[in-house]
């Protein structure tokens, strides 16, 4: 029995960059543009983010800006991100406040997945034990200091888990060092899947792609983490959704519709 009622995807900004950085090996040269995606899940025991997107501040203050996203050392470059795409605005749009919002889950520590956790002070907040720690190192420059050195509640984790009846955490590290999928068992329904940056985009899934960035080049650790998505998705004939893949988020349900 799921404890899940609902699931809407936000879309937090956009982002223009080469495609090899959700490809390794592959489409450089390429420019696409990729969602940034978080998603709200109400459950009978309250309210889940999965992801929280960026840092409204760091995008929209000219001087924050230049520190955090200068082009010489963030050769990437910034996401593009409006007011009305803030977890805020969203949330209100649905009648709710970002104290609404009881349980956190982050996939991984990068700027664009844990970058809005100002926005949802005081909420439980969990992320692998080994993600932190690669964060703090820091393991790579997807990884901004003052995103997570706040008053932070954390619960660390290790092993895969049941956040509640219906969301399970999926280890899936390759990407980062402690990357965590998530498995939604929706109240109808074939179940989801949320594969967070282990898969960007569809190709990734299809052709088993790493995506560019791998914690500490372990392609061959972001490959098995897809291959078991996969196999998870097939034993349990749930859906597995890529997390930057604009075609892919196109056909999604969006406020006031949801997925459920």
């Amino acid at each position: 029995m799921t404890d899940v009622l609902k699931l809407w995807p936000l879309l937090t900004a956009t982002h223009h960059y080469d495609k090899s950085y959700s490809t390794r090996g592959r489409g450089m040269g390429t420019s696409i543009e990729a969602p940034i995606l978080a998603y709200l899940i109400e459950t009978r025991q309250g309210r889940v983010l999965f992801d929280v997107g960026c840092d409204y501040h760091k995008l929209s203050d000219p001087v924050a800006r230049q520190h955090w996203y200068d082009p010489q050392d963030f050769p990437m470059g910034p996401p593009q991100m409006d007011e009305e795409q803030r977890l805020g605005a969203h949330l209100a749009r649905m009648g709710l406040q970002t104290q609404d919002i009881d349980l956190v889950f982050l996939s991984h520590l990068h700027f664009d997945h844990a970058g809005g956790l100002c926005e949802v002070c005081g909420a439980e907040v969990h992320v692998h034990e080994d993600e932190l720690l690669a964060a703090r190192e820091p393991a790579d420059d997807a990884y901004f200091a003052d995103d997570f050195a706040g008053n932070v509640r954390w619960r660390l984790q290790q092993d895969e888990y049941e956040l509640l009846p219906g969301l399970n955490a999926l280890n899936t590290p390759g990407h980062t060092a402690g990357h965590m999928s998530l498995m939604i068992q929706l109240p109808k329904g074939a179940p989801v899947i949320l594969a967070g940056d282990a898969a960007d985009l569809q190709e990734n899934i299809d052709d088993e792609i790493a995506p560019g960035l791998c914690w500490r080049d372990r392609e061959d650790m972001a490959v098995e983490s897809i291959r078991k998505l996969k196999s998870v998705a097939a034993e349990t004939d749930a859906h597995l959704w890529p997390n930057h893949d604009m075609a892919f988020w196109r056909g999604l349900k969006r406020f006031p519709e949801y997925h459920a």
